[in-house]
């Protein structure tokens, strides 16, 4: 256009902005940048509001906070771009910080911003914050629009609190493919498989056609279950029933299901047999279910693709050299370590957290920080006690260190979701379920140990881990230990 002496304007620059932040181009984005500020269009609204949103989506939110903070007009466009950008690069906290302060300027939220408000409490699983913004959303006229409604669901499911999902669910009107896929993949998160089933007929029922995210829910809901001939019959109906092509995240949803239940061979041939070339996750599956189930030959094997693909991946490393601990073999485990030291592979520290009074405390092995540390190892000390009278062994064979076993058992004793359990047991009323979120997964011993936890302290406890929720009640899981 500027070659042919066309002078541009404003919504033409908007566009380009959004062309750039569509396609995460921030170099472009910056060209584009410098042509409106030659232009003078810098302070255009329409324009800002585009910049901003560009930067903010390109991961740049110091530049999109910036552009903000020199806007003439700031309004819920503005604002809204800011927060979606946050949520969108994980910076949960700072767009719920930024919604105060939105507030505070008496600018008027639109469902778009509740919308990635939700988001945000989900991905941190902050339930007292999600409650607020909920109470929030009630008071204002979006209470029934679908896109809200949908972000809600998502919200109480991420959570934890998968009944409240489902009344959100149930008093949406005119529910799209989205709302229903929000609750299929909630109760699938929540290892309710038969809940999925009967949701998905009832989608069906409704004249509603499911997509390919409807089936990566049904098939993780088999997968958790357990229910191998269950997910073979729902993956192929997709092609053969719903003309839905599989992608790689229905042929990775297949390999964690006959990896959970132990069919490696299976697992491995299915992923030779794959029409397209497999990518890091779906091997990052399988020797995770190796590691499970003690299978260091494939693991071996698996482990050698993924570093050809990934040799900076540092779960691979410590998948394996924990296949080595639970077998004994210390010698390869210290080799493995050696190898991540020489190649600058750091390992992800495991956390756990908790939400007190719209407060996180989050917690790590041994942790010593918070303010309440002797309550808490108190708290632990009598547990420990009252499980063993119980009869609670600890296992050892969760211990990844070449140790003595007292020394063993004890390391067991001060994983952090135990100890952000503990906090919670003297922090929060009886009634109250307690909700722990674990960045890794939850090992055997503290799975057994919660368990206990939940009998002993007559407490529902509700603990998120990066593959499933699990509910602790009376003794028992959710899960039935299949995880």
């Amino acid at each position: 256009m500027q070659s042919w002496g066309m002078d541009l304007d404003n919504f033409t620059y908007a566009s380009l902005l959004w062309g750039c932040a569509s396609l995460a181009d921030v170099k472009l984005g910056n060209q584009a940048y410098t042509h409106i500020v030659k232009a003078g269009f810098e302070s255009d609204g329409f324009v800002g509001n585009a910049l901003l949103d560009m930067y903010a989506k390109c991961g740049n939110l110091e530049t999109a906070r910036n552009i903000l903070d020199i806007m003439h007009q700031q309004d819920e466009v503005s604002w809204t771009s800011m927060i979606a950008g946050c949520v969108q690069q994980r910076h949960c906290e700072l767009a719920l910080e930024l919604f105060c302060e939105m507030q505070q300027l008496g600018v008027k939220p639109n469902h778009f911003t509740f919308a990635s408000l939700l988001r945000a409490c989900a991905s941190l699983a902050t339930l007292e914050k999600g409650n607020m913004v909920h109470a929030r959303i009630m008071k204002t006229e979006y209470m029934e629009h679908v896109f809200v409604g949908s972000a809600l669901v998502d919200m109480y499911a991420k959570c934890g609190n998968i009944e409240d999902a489902l009344k959100g669910f149930t008093r949406t009107p005119n529910r799209d493919v989205v709302s229903w896929n929000s609750i299929i993949t909630g109760f699938a998160q929540h290892g309710c498989a038969q809940e999925v089933f009967q949701l998905f007929e009832q989608m069906l029922q409704s004249n509603m056609r499911p997509n390919d995210i409807t089936f990566v829910g049904v098939l993780s809901a088999c997968s958790h279950a357990g229910l191998v001939d269950e997910g073979f019959h729902y993956f192929h109906s997709m092609s053969h029933d719903h003309c839905i092509a599989p992608r790689m995240e229905h042929y990775a949803c297949i390999v964690d299901l006959l990896g959970r239940a132990g069919r490696l061979d299976e697992a491995k041939d299915f992923i030779n047999k794959m029409p397209f070339s497999t990518d890091v996750v779906v091997w990052q599956i399988l020797l995770g279910a190796c590691r499970t189930h003690c299978n260091t030959d494939i693991g071996e094997w698996v482990a050698r693709r993924i570093l050809e693909l990934e040799p900076q991946d540092p779960s691979t490393y410590v998948l394996l050299a924990n296949s080595y601990a639970a077998s004994g073999r210390w010698d390869d485990v210290a080799k493995m370590r050696k190898l991540m030291k020489d190649r600058q592979v750091k390992k992800e520290p495991g956390c756990s957290w908790i939400e007190f009074k719209s407060k996180v405390h989050s917690f790590v092995v041994g942790d010593n920080s918070h303010p309440r540390t002797e309550e808490i190892y108190a708290k632990l000390e009598e547990l420990n006690k009252q499980m063993k009278e119980a009869g609670y062994v600890p296992d050892t064979n969760f211990v990844l260190q070449d140790l003595e076993p007292n020394q063993k058992e004890h390391s067991l004793y001060h994983h952090s979701e135990k100890l952000a359990i503990s906090f919670g047991l003297i922090s929060m009323p009886p009634e109250k379920p307690i909700r722990v979120v674990k960045n890794l997964r939850v090992c055997g011993d503290c799975h057994t140990a919660i368990k206990l936890i939940s009998k002993i302290a007559g407490r529902e406890i509700v603990v998120r881990d990066t593959n499933r929720f699990h509910h602790f009640k009376d003794g028992s899981c959710s899960c039935g230990d299949y995880w």
